[in-house]
């Protein structure tokens, strides 16, 4: 590898994943993983196998269908291993990702039991033994084994650098510095990177990853002081997803690297021109909205509203731009379809935009677009986006919403009837409610005789003007867990209806996927 290039480790659909409200299926993270993979990854982490069914077969299915290399995560068990080494076996390039914990606060939380030692140091040692034995175990798999010190952010660096040496030397190809908890300081941050450089005598036989957190907004930051001194791996997210916080920021570093390349004298291979598409799908898919004034792909990035700024840029763009919006991939020319527009030309525009479209899904897609295009006048590239996560998202379908009856006014109670189709059977019933959407909720509850606790509903526009395309964000409450849904449609009831359904198939798909951890085995927060 050439020195001064920055491998590229997505691991938006595994940490990404984690993020509370997010959640996608197996065909949502496959088209997401072909997308990445066009993006020019290097590494697509694809998921935690072991954790559940979906998981095992969305790893599965993009070790098949991607060409990059895949990894699986694992903690540092047999099971863990075996299950990433099972579903990974199909990828013609795949690495399994272990790792264990390593600062005191993780080993005194997560190895209290007297089995792991009865004091600090016995444990530390336990820690030490696990993790040359999972590195050693994955390595009979496969050569590309990645190690990570959970929590290294945290990590005496005396015993930090320990335990990277007995991972390198077991076989570990990359070795992985996290900042799980996103508490380290850039400088901070970097002086370990450095002193692990001297302080592991095989160092030189691995690649330094690191992988930060954004607790305190540093995740990019952090890992550019990584980069400075020694890390070739950059473990990173579209838009920055990820648990709490989010991680680093896939689109920041990349054009952090690419416009400030007077300082920072690296390179990635990332097609910066697929960011902001590889943006939108990983915002539709997930239902998580990107920020007006995020930095790179957000609404604002490339706004200018004062009267100085404006006069500016349209001088010169270099006057307050310092990337222009083509280098991520933002086509100013919009392209529109509308209800005379072809099949070939819609596949071709969808494929454009990133979605790779089976000849047998087509006529499909194409019908939904044509319903579409029949309420609208024109059909813009942020209506297909969300088309096609509605069009994805319909495969794991429990609930479908077959019919919608409103009737509501200003001196009349809102009442709604609604129809809902299952494999099974149809439901259908009737309830009033303090508003329109109030009283499709109430009907749906009274449809499936069903109770759910509704903690946010969100909507939006998706494009402009009177035929705009409506997107509904739910997340309800059942128990412990709360589902999101979302749902499109030109009637924003309609939507909220959809979402509300979309939710509660979240929900049937994780009683489906539940139980294949014991609840002593529950999978904790990871790296």
């Amino acid at each position: 590898m050439e020195q001064n290039r920055i491998l590229i480790f997505d691991t938006t659909l595994r940490d990404g994943e984690q993020s509370p409200g997010a959640s996608l299926n197996v065909h949502e993270k496959v088209e997401i993983a072909h997308q990445l993979a066009k993006l020019k990854v290097d590494v697509i982490e694809a998921g935690f196998p072991v954790s559940s069914p979906a998981q095992f077969e969305a790893v599965k299915r993009i070790a098949e269908e991607v060409d990059a290399i895949i990894a699986g995560l694992s903690r540092a068990s047999e099971k863990d291993i075996k299950a990433a080494a099972d579903a990974l076996v199909s990828a013609p390039r795949k690495r399994i990702h272990t790792f264990s914990s390593t600062s005191d606060y993780h080993i005194l939380g997560k190895f209290g039991h007297p089995r792991y030692g009865a004091t600090l140091e016995e444990k530390r040692k336990t820690i030490i033994q696990m993790s040359h034995d999972a590195v050693a175990y994955a390595k009979t798999f496969t050569d590309d084994v990645e190690f990570s010190a959970e929590d290294a952010g945290r990590t005496d660096i005396g015993y930090l650098a320990e335990v990277i040496e007995t991972a390198i030397a077991a076989g570990a190809t990359t070795v992985n510095i996290p900042d799980t908890t996103g508490y380290t300081l850039p400088f901070e941050y970097g002086k370990k990177i450095a002193e692990l450089k001297k302080r592991v005598s095989n160092i030189d036989k691995a690649i330094i990853s690191v992988h930060c957190h954004n607790d305190l907004g540093l995740a990019v930051a952090n890992s550019i002081a990584a980069i400075e001194n020694g890390a070739r791996q950059v473990e990173c997210t579209i838009n920055g997803i990820g648990e709490r916080a989010g991680n680093a920021s896939l689109e920041e570093l990349v054009m952090a690297l690419n416009v400030r390349k007077d300082l920072l004298n690296y390179f990635t291979k990332i097609n910066t021109q697929e960011i902001f598409n590889t943006s939108k799908m990983v915002s539709a898919f997930t239902g998580m909205m990107v920020q007006r004034n995020k930095a790179i792909v957000g609404e604002n990035a490339f706004a200018h509203e004062s009267g100085i700024h404006q006069d500016g840029v349209l001088k010169s763009r270099e006057t307050y731009e310092i990337m222009t919006p083509e280098s991520v991939g933002i086509n100013t020319n919009k392209i529109v379809l509308g209800r005379h527009s072809g099949r070939h030309g819609l596949k071709v525009r969808l494929e454009q935009l990133g979605y790779k479209i089976k000849e047998e899904e087509l006529q499909h897609v194409y019908d939904a677009f044509t319903e579409l295009a029949d309420k609208k006048k024109e059909v813009f590239d942020d209506d297909l986006r969300m088309l096609m996560g509605d069009e994805i998202q319909k495969r794991d379908e429990t609930y479908e919403l077959t019919y919608l009856q409103i009737h509501a006014g200003t001196n009349s109670i809102p009442n709604a009837v609604v129809r809902i189709k299952t494999n099974e059977r149809v439901f259908e019933e009737a309830a009033t409610g303090d508003g329109p959407v109030d009283a499709v909720f109430n009907a749906i509850e009274r449809a499936l005789n069903i109770k759910s606790e509704l903690e946010s509903y969100q909507v939006r526009s998706v494009t402009s003007g009177r035929q705009a395309l409506g997107e509904v964000l739910v997340r309800i409450r059942s128990g412990e867990r709360s589902f999101t849904g979302r749902g499109i449609s030109t009637d924003i009831i309609e939507a909220s209806a959809k979402s509300y359904l979309s939710a509660l198939n979240q929900k049937v798909l994780h009683l489906k996927e539940t139980q294949i951890i014991s609840e002593n085995e529950k999978v904790s927060e990871v790296i």
